[in-house]
């Protein structure tokens, strides 16, 4: 496979092809069997068949610190060996991979809502983990075991004698070790959704007054109308008034909390670990990932990461961002505007950084067809940025109809040169791409195709194998329109 490094903010192969990823969540959190959680040791389904037919090109392989490290400094080999194989699958079928720390809550503390470290890294001060009430991420909000669990870890304090970024850290190395020569490697997310601890509940506290404030005093929120919302059928409809520019308004106050979360815990954090995996090897990129709260809007202040003071040249950036309703019966309400100025303020986090993106989580599910057109606006959204992205997550559901009609899709994989543009026309069944081809290439620009094309104009020759289309370009502008 193509070695896969960056180019300011583009994925470029050995090659000089510019490269667009489509891809998918496979994560195990693992299942509480009473005592400890059992993780899957056999990936013998087809999911992966299935997902190369649709275009899948790199997957997000979450696994968790509770899974590879369950005693102090013990690692669990035999699960190791069953990622590798997974990993050893994804080369079979052309798709990349990187791995994903996950996290949700820090822990999941036998068996409750979350997932993440080992209960031996769970240092919460004498804090009891309460089971949800309201929504999964509650213990975020007010839960002072999962508060004191981060501030524990941010803060290194030591178990038997050494401290929790370092374990965490040398698990890193010893993943590292196990992956650093696999062809398939794509890169290292190194915690998902990073928490800030006790000041994330000053955050979430804030925020709740905010609205309150914004709702009463802002002249965009039409006050009548908002009354009427919620006395009606579809009192959700309410959040309607909540536009982008009306988030932003509420979150903005809490810029200087997350602001010192990201310069003072996180990326220090980032420069130990990648440090950690760079010394074992130069093989993978590092992804910067956004802080939980980034993904309601309050800009990412992570720097690039750096490596015994250099700037490391593999990083890209991981943003995740959904609407509100994500994963309910609500999500045929889900906002555009809303969502869409999330991802305007990641955009502007990767200029400053000035690496790519792998847009890593964004999705998710609901019932019937109306959140559709949801899925299709984000789409769009990152074609116009030339993002790639892991949707999440895999399940049984993502390659039936109709969320398989809404993700597949044509896309240019590798490009000779430098994407100007590309976009899936879809009420008018076309697909266009321009590109800046710089010199000849011994290899051809791909685009996957996965409808039958009734018609190819292109400047250059080319070829249609299957699914993936072959371009021989010329040097200097090419043009690529296909009608379905």
């Amino acid at each position: 496979m193509d070695k896969i490094t960056t180019q300011n903010m583009r994925f470029v192969d050995q090659h000089g092809r510019e490269r667009i990823f489509n891809g998918v969540n496979i994560c195990d959190k693992g299942r509480f069997n009473g005592k400890n959680y059992e993780y899957v040791t056999k990936w013998d389904d087809d999911r992966l068949d299935r997902l190369a037919e649709n275009g899948v090109n790199l997957i997000r392989l979450g696994t968790t610190w509770d899974a590879i490290e369950p005693e102090p400094g013990k690692y669990n080999d035999e699960y190791i060996d069953a990622l590798v194989g997974l990993a050893d699958r994804c080369a079979e079928h052309k798709m990349y991979f990187y791995l994903d720390m996950h996290q949700d809550l820090y822990s999941g503390f036998d068996g409750l809502a979350g997932d993440g470290a080992p209960k031996w890294a769970c240092l919460t001060k004498g804090a009891v983990p309460q089971p949800t009430k309201f929504v999964w991420a509650e213990g975020y909000f007010w839960g002072r075991a999962v508060q004191n669990a981060f501030d524990a870890f941010w803060n290194n304090e030591k178990v038997e004698g050494k401290g929790l970024l370092e374990y965490f850290a040398d698990m890193w190395a010893h993943l590292a070790s196990r992956f650093k020569d696999h062809p398939a490697l794509f890169g290292f997310d190194m915690l998902n959704e990073p928490y800030p601890g006790t000041d994330g509940g000053k955050i979430f506290r804030r925020l709740i007054l905010n609205l309150i404030w914004v709702t009463l005093t802002d002249k965009r929120i039409n006050k009548i109308e908002l009354i009427k919302t919620a006395l009606s059928k579809n009192p959700i409809r309410v959040l309607d008034f909540y536009t982008g520019d009306v988030l932003r308004s509420i979150t903005k106050s809490c810029d200087n909390i997350v602001k010192d979360f990201d310069l003072n815990r996180y990326s220090p954090f980032l420069n130990r670990t990648s440090e950690a995996i760079r010394n074992v090897t130069d093989e993978g990129i590092l992804f910067v990932d956004n802080n939980y709260y980034s993904n309601t809007g309050i800009p990412s202040f992570t720097p690039p990461i750096t490596v015994n003071g250099k700037v490391d040249e593999k990083q890209c950036f991981g943003p995740h961002a959904y609407d509100f309703m994500v994963d309910t019966e609500l999500y045929k309400f889900a906002s555009n505007s809303r969502v869409g100025s999330i991802f305007e303020e990641h955009r502007r986090a990767q200029e400053r950084l000035g690496i790519p993106v792998v847009v890593g989580e964004w999705g998710g599910n609901s019932e019937g067809t109306e959140w559709l057109p949801h899925i299709e606006y984000l789409l769009a959204l990152f074609d116009s940025y030339k993002w790639s992205f892991t949707y999440w997550e895999h399940t049984a559901y993502l390659y039936n109809a109709p969320l398989k009609k809404t993700l597949q899709r044509p896309f240019p994989t590798a490009v000779c040169g430098e994407i100007v543009s590309y976009k899936h026309n879809r009420a008018n069944k076309c697909f266009t791409l321009i590109w800046e081809q710089d010199k000849e290439y011994d290899v051809p620009t791909e685009v996957f195709v996965p409808f039958e094309a009734k018609r190819i104009l292109t400047d250059g020759e080319y070829t249609l194998d299957g699914t993936v289309l072959k371009i021989n370009g010329k040097v200097g502008h090419n043009e690529l329109l296909i009608n379905f």
